[in-house]
């Protein structure tokens, strides 16, 4: 039994303790009493002895091998969660060892896609306005979970550029429930309470020159525990873009590489979803579209949850290559102070979609304990919601001059204006 037990010490130690042991262990059976009866037992003993430090040896070997195949495996786990920190922006909401534990798990996938998508996006924002640096704040939401609000402010290349990260959870607001159920959604709360779990990525970039236009983008995971134990479970999100002045290259690279995502996934998809942009993002009360659209959806849920979460990884890394290159084309085009005019007011328009009809400020002002400012990240520095009469004339007017008479088509070769007066300027972004 002594020499088992060295044995097995030395084989947690090392191979070559491992060999020391054994032999000192053959070493100390051999010392049998005199006698050829017991010379006999002892050379069986011996034997049997020698057979049980074999047995015991190859067991240590292999609990020395699993141990150094743990280590190694250790080591590799920290490297990958080294290279997965310097790809964030800050540290996961559920914490970078629990959504590694549970990896396979599709709502630890979706937290590391939007984390990933956050740095990915503010690294390229910031690699064109190199004078600039994004301020990171992570918050918390003393209900359940919190978030990381990325925001670039008065750089040369952009004005304001804000990417944030949710992860909340927790009840569901009665009142966030009411909107859900006004969309078709059939809730069965318990005693009232809906437990819930939702995330995302949303980000809004207002550029500094009139030439280069807004873009956001949004992409989430909802879930919901029913009153008998079930999950309803959706995905939502898309890609837009608001031109103050339309430029025919823009809008079809924008709308040709959202369309090449989608198409990775079903033909079916890109016409869909860019039909449901344009209706959604629509101002009422105006009677004008937001801008040239893209893609948007909601309540997705079907064909499969590994289905959808695939079309939404598609469309999250397809973000940078959409916008980036027409940032790069028109971030040092030449400006006057009319179009800058001009600017301010269709940036007026946004804030108003943004404050009256969009469906993700209307959710984070009905959950409690949201964060304020970054449900509101999306408004501009700078904006105006009206003009006199003759300032917007002289707009227009100025505007008119600068353009000449053109037909602009989008990516399926839709006609989408004619420019044939100053009267019709304003009908840019109408229906």
């Amino acid at each position: 039994m002594a020499a088992a037990a060295q044995l097995l010490r030395g084989a947690a130690r090392s191979p070559p303790a491992l060999a020391l042991a054994a032999a000192a262990g053959r070493r100390a059976l051999g010392s049998a009493p005199p006698g050829a009866a017991a010379a006999a037992a002892g050379r069986g003993g011996r034997r049997a002895a020698l057979a049980a430090a074999g047995a015991l040896g190859g067991l240590g070997l292999g609990l020395w091998r699993r141990q150094q195949a743990a280590m190694a495996a250790s080591e590799e786990d920290e490297k990958e969660e080294e290279e997965l920190r310097r790809r964030f922006m800050a540290p996961p909401v559920s914490g970078l060892r629990e959504l590694r534990r549970r990896r396979r798990e599709l709502r630890s996938r979706m937290e590391l896609l939007i984390m990933e998508t956050q740095g990915e996006v503010c690294r390229a924002l910031a690699a064109l306005d190199p004078g600039a640096a994004f301020a990171v704040d992570t918050w918390e939401r003393k209900e359940g979970g919190g978030g990381i609000s990325c925001v670039l402010q008065d750089g040369e290349v952009f004005e304001k550029a804000g990417v944030n990260v949710s992860v909340v959870f927790g009840l569901l607001s009665e009142e966030a429930a009411r909107q859900m159920r006004s969309r078709g959604k059939s809730l069965k709360a318990k005693d009232g309470k809906l437990p819930f779990c939702a995330m995302g990525v949303s980000s809004v970039i207002h550029p500094k020159n009139p030439h280069v236009p807004t873009m956001h983008f949004n992409y989430r995971y909802f879930e919901i525990e029913e009153a008998d134990g079930t999950k309803q479970w959706w995905f939502g999100g898309g890609t837009d873009l608001t031109p103050t002045y339309l430029n025919e290259e823009d809008a079809v690279h924008f709308h040709k590489t959202l369309k090449e995502a989608c198409d990775k996934h079903d033909l079916k998809l890109y016409p869909k979803y860019k039909k449901w942009c344009d209706d959604y993002f629509y101002i009422k009360h105006r009677g004008e579209r937001r801008g040239i659209g893209g893609i948007f959806f909601d309540d997705v849920d079907s064909p499969s949850k590994e289905e959808v979460f695939q079309f939404v990884k598609s469309c999250a890394k397809a973000v940078v290559p959409c916008y980036v290159p027409i940032v790069k084309r028109h971030c040092h085009d030449s400006f006057t102070p009319e179009e800058k005019l001009w600017q301010q007011l269709r940036r007026g328009r946004y804030v108003e979609f943004n404050l009256v009809y969009d469906r993700g400020t209307k959710f984070g002002l009905l959950t409690p304990g949201s964060r304020i400012e970054s449900i509101l990240m999306s408004l501009p520095l700078t904006a105006s919601t009206s003009l006199k009469p003759c300032e917007l004339l002289a707009v227009l007017t100025s505007l008119w001059q600068g353009l000449p008479q053109f037909s602009c088509v989008l990516y399926e070769k839709v006609p989408l204006c004619s420019l044939l007066a100053p009267d019709d300027f304003i009908r840019l972004f109408s229906e």
